[in-house]
């Protein structure tokens, strides 16, 4: 006989604890699965093609091109109604905006306004987020560890700090909590926000990334292996990121900053998920390259593509990968416009205009890759790309014929 126990929701944090046959078993959500940005995907919908009114939950996902009852759609509804910004779960006929997701996603609200509304979603509709503004407010933005500690002792579990202190990062740069101020990034107030946007700060981008199904794909080594050196292929890719780069000849612009990007930003980020990053340069096994790209797009666990300078040859790759439809992270230089295709898609943009923006929010963006990683890797549901998104619509099977 299993009893379950619900405890009261604190502040959009729940807690459910399950005993079963002598084995108690314990799951904490104290935060929601995806980032205030890429939860407003709705909200914009909403804005987009029912002009801020109520709408069909399935007339909505058939307009902005996702499948209404899929899981990553599911996660979506689930985000934004824990932030506050819509009302109606995801087996509601209607979604509609909140008073404050209303106020924080109209485009023709005064923008002083719609910063305060966004900071009560993002931030203070979470005691574990709205704790750590009000702790560190007005402060240089402290180490992950300075910050999980002061969530260890609101009595989260390690792994629930982790998650906290991304969020918070994320979310809290989404906003324009975090600035660089004297070289160095830091939290300012709510109220110094509003004052900066008085003083012709720009507006919040109105932007958002819908997370979709990526399943995981058997990868075919070959029957006629051995046992020993299937396994061994098998463990060599599940401990490998494959960073898709423009690469460009040595000494070149190009090759100085995938250079850059890879030491400095996306190796540090993955030390903590034990994942070695190869780039095709790297790769030393004899034989055709292109064959042996195409082997570690489609077996690496993870695969990180950076969109800077819109290399055809990254495109192409990245193509590749989405077809197989695996876990992918996207990057790109704040100069470079998102293409098209991808722009509803989550991509993280670096600034690299000058050693003096991109220096102070290294962090920060290591930050930002770390969570994604952390949601592929537990949640594989938490991406997707235009492929999927489309196969998922079409409810498409791809059949493949083994000879």
């Amino acid at each position: 006989m299993a009893d379950e126990v619900t405890i009261e929701e604190d502040a959009r944090s729940q807690t459910t604890v399950t005993e079963a046959e002598g084995k108690r078993k314990r799951a904490i959500r104290a935060f929601p699965a995806l980032s205030y940005e890429e939860s407003l995907i709705i909200a914009n919908g909403i804005w987009q093609y029912a002009s801020g009114q109520k709408i069909r939950r399935i007339t909505l996902f058939d307009q902005i091109g996702k499948a209404p009852e899929s899981g990553p759609s599911r996660t979506l509804v689930t985000s934004s109604a824990k932030y506050g910004i819509t009302l109606g779960g995801y087996q509601a006929d209607y979604i509609e905006l909140t008073p404050d997701g209303s106020v924080a996603t109209n485009p023709e609200e005064e923008l002083s306004r719609r910063a305060e509304a966004n900071f009560k979603l993002a931030i203070g509709s979470n005691t574990y987020l709205s704790g750590l503004y009000n702790q560190f407010k007005n402060m240089k933005v402290p180490a992950n560890s300075v910050l999980a500690d002061s969530l260890k002792e609101q009595g989260l579990e390690e792994e629930e700090c982790k998650k906290g202190v991304e969020l918070f990062i994320i979310n809290a740069k989404f906003i324009g909590l975090i600035k660089v101020l004297a070289g160095s990034e830091r939290i300012i107030t709510i109220e110094q926000v509003i004052e900066d946007i008085n003083s012709a700060t720009p507006q919040v981008v109105e932007k958002a990334i819908l997370p979709a199904i990526i399943p995981t794909i058997e990868s075919n080594y070959g029957n006629s292996l051995p046992a020993e050196t299937v396994n061994a292929q098998h463990d060599k890719w599940e401990k490998m990121c494959f960073y898709i780069t423009p690469i460009g000849e040595e000494g070149s612009e190009q090759r100085k900053h995938s250079d850059l990007f890879l030491s400095s930003i996306v190796e540090p980020a993955l030390n903590e998920f034990d994942l070695s990053v190869v780039r095709a340069d790297n790769i030393s096994a004899p034989g055709m390259i292109t064959s042996q790209i195409i082997e570690h797009i489609i077996n690496a666990k993870l695969v990180i593509a950076d969109l800077s300078y819109h290399n055809p040859n990254v495109f192409y790759e990245l193509s590749l990968r989405h077809t197989f439809n695996l876990p992918t992270i996207h990057l790109i230089r704040k100069c470079d416009n998102i293409p098209f295709d991808l722009n509803n898609f989550r991509t993280i943009t670096i600034d690299t205009s000058s050693i003096y923006t991109l220096v102070p929010q290294l962090d920060t963006y290591k930050t930002s890759i770390a969570r994604q990683v952390r949601q592929l890797l537990e949640n594989p549901e938490a991406l997707d790309n235009p492929i999927s998104a489309y196969m998922a619509k079409a409810k498409i099977t791809i059949n493949t014929i083994h000879k």
